[in-house]
């Protein structure tokens, strides 16, 4: 199935017109697959979408270390250090303190929200990525962390066939 995947990849890079980029030496990635958090040591089945932007994380009791209260403007907590609980699909509740790296604004069904962003190690198949991941509260949700394009890109390639049950 890889190989075909990959032929397949490679056929339409090269008819379309567009330089073919090499195929090989990126990962198959299904709809769903298991990503270990380094930081937190704990492991998480993740939703992959394409249509996201940035990868996204379930956290809760979000708090800016040494602030009384939050700023009206959450661009004022850049470079601040933001303390959070995050819960695996499992409910396994895992705490963790890093620095903001930036604030997004994130359009969604539910309308226009801003969200904090940390830098975290996301590890699948032995490779490791850094990137920035979104602080959200994901509760209602069946995935818990959602992998957008910022980790797939250059890395990754999606088979939705993969994992389909």
């Amino acid at each position: 199935m890889k190989k075909l995947i990959l032929s397949t990849c490679l056929l339409l890079l090269s008819t379309s017109g567009f330089a073919a980029e090499s195929c090989s030496n990126k990962t198959i990635v299904g709809q769903i697959e298991t990503i270990h958090i380094k930081e937190l040591n704990t492991n998480y089945e993740a939703r992959i979408d394409t249509g996201a932007a940035t990868t996204s994380i379930h956290a809760t009791n979000i708090q800016i270390i040494g602030q009384d209260e939050e700023s009206e403007n959450m661009r004022n907590h850049l470079g601040d250090t933001v303390k959070f609980t995050t819960y695996n699909e499992d409910g396994e509740a895992t705490q963790h303190t890093s620095r903001i790296i930036k604030v997004s604004k994130i359009r969604n069904a539910q309308g226009v929200e801003r969200r904090y962003a940390v830098r975290m190690h996301l590890e699948f198949d032995g490779k490791d990525k850094k990137v920035a991941v979104n602080l959200r509260d994901r509760s209602k949700l069946d995935y818990k962390l959602l992998i957008g394009r910022n980790w797939l890109e250059g890395d990754y390639l999606v088979d939705v066939e993969k994992n389909a049950e």
